[in-house]
């Protein structure tokens, strides 16, 4: 069995590092960065998840319409207390997280939370210290979307910032969505969102 390196390759556009708000022409601009990226890894075979004879034939994975309204200002609340544990994965074995803190944030004027997560692999390595990772679920999941949730990669704000700019047009499938060689973390409970959000990654399927 493959596992995926814990999500070693990040998909971050520069407006999830930084904590204003884009306007519409530059939060364009990103996703389509974003987009172009990560097409190239898909068609990159040291990269990509898909088969060689999946590659030959890849032109772009489908993406939903960039709305502007998914890419919001969220409220970091950390959350200093947590203890590791053990996230489940999509071939039953469990990756090391701690939680790092909440996402608070209004959707469509609805209050909404996330939890984000640290990898403990990932704080070993080199230049990912600052990695957050965003597993969720919303009422796309297989109704346009993966049916077992999407990603967001995100880095822990400069300090004294409490305020993280959270793109829904940047959520991406996991590997395991294209192949199941792949070990990818299932979206906890408390991450599943009772909306729908039609941005970022469609499903193939």
């Amino acid at each position: 069995m493959k596992i995926v390196a814990l999500l070693a390759a990040l998909w971050l556009p520069l407006g999830v590092l930084g904590q204003a708000q884009p306007t519409p022409t530059a939060h364009a601009q990103q996703v389509a960065a974003f987009q172009q990226k990560i097409n190239h890894e898909f068609s990159d075979p040291a990269e990509s998840p898909l088969s060689a004879a999946e590659r030959a034939a890849f032109k772009s994975l489908p993406f939903y319409p960039v709305a502007y309204q998914y890419c919001v200002v969220a409220k970091l609340v950390r959350d200093s207390t947590a203890l590791p544990f053990g996230m489940p994965t999509s071939a039953n074995q469990l990756h090391m997280y701690r939680k790092y803190g909440e996402l608070r944030f209004e959707l469509n004027g609805q209050p909404q939370r996330l939890t984000v997560y640290q990898s403990l692999a990932l704080l070993q390595k080199p230049g990912f210290a600052d990695y957050l990772f965003l597993p969720f679920t919303d009422l796309t999941n297989g109704h346009g979307s993966y049916g077992g949730g999407r990603y967001i990669d995100l880095r822990i704000p400069p300090a004294g910032t409490t305020l993280i700019t959270l793109d829904f047009n940047c959520a991406y499938n996991p590997s395991c969505a294209y192949s199941h060689a792949y070990s990818c973390p299932i979206p906890p409970a408390e991450n599943r969102l009772a909306v729908a959000i039609p941005a970022g990654v469609q499903s193939d399927h």
